[in-house]
């Protein structure tokens, strides 16, 4: 979105994509990387009440299969969404409507840098909706390695292009 602003030149506001601009089938790759701390770790875990011990408690976790403690699974996942917003749909989501298919192949450690990248898998008009579509982010992210650390189906509403969805465009 951009408008004169007093002579200065045009005004550009950062914003997500509309649902026309998404291109089926396309890979977002979305920047800057994250690399994972402590603090995010323990805030992450101790703000949402999951006491597991593979998160807090360094002692314990040094006993497990992994020697270490492990990030809190639900953090990967609100970060691979997170990574996605601004290049997607900071300010053009209406909602999430849900996820699907998530999984963790393998786990996230203090210290390890996370990419995404998303694909959208699907979208379509919403048939309530006239001005939102449905679309179906496919997400993925990888550590500095390259490892695969989570993916998740995502489906959401978004808001189309101002303008769009008049009353003739009504899917009947």
């Amino acid at each position: 979105m951009s408008d004169q602003d007093g002579g200065n030149g045009p005004r550009i506001v950062q914003r997500g994509l509309y649902f026309e601009e998404l291109i089926d089938g396309a890979v977002y790759v979305h920047a800057p990387g994250r690399t994972v701390t402590e603090a995010d770790n323990v805030l992450f875990t101790t703000l949402t009440m999951n006491t597991q011990s593979l998160h807090l408690d360094a002692a314990w976790a040094a006993e497990t299969e992994f020697g270490e403690r492990l990030v809190n699974s639900m953090f990967t996942l609100s970060t691979l969404v997170g990574l996605s917003v601004a290049q997607l749909t900071q300010g053009t989501i209406v909602a999430n409507l849900g996820f699907r298919e998530v999984r963790f192949p393998a786990p996230v450690r203090v210290g390890d840098t996370l990419r995404a990248e998303t694909r959208v898998a699907s979208k379509r008009l919403s048939k309530s909706r006239p001005d939102q579509g449905i679309v179906e982010f496919a997400h993925t992210m990888r550590n500095q390695s390259g490892a695969v650390v989570a993916e998740a189906i995502r489906s959401v509403l978004m808001q189309r292009e101002p303008g769009a969805g008049r009353d003739s465009e009504r899917p009947r």
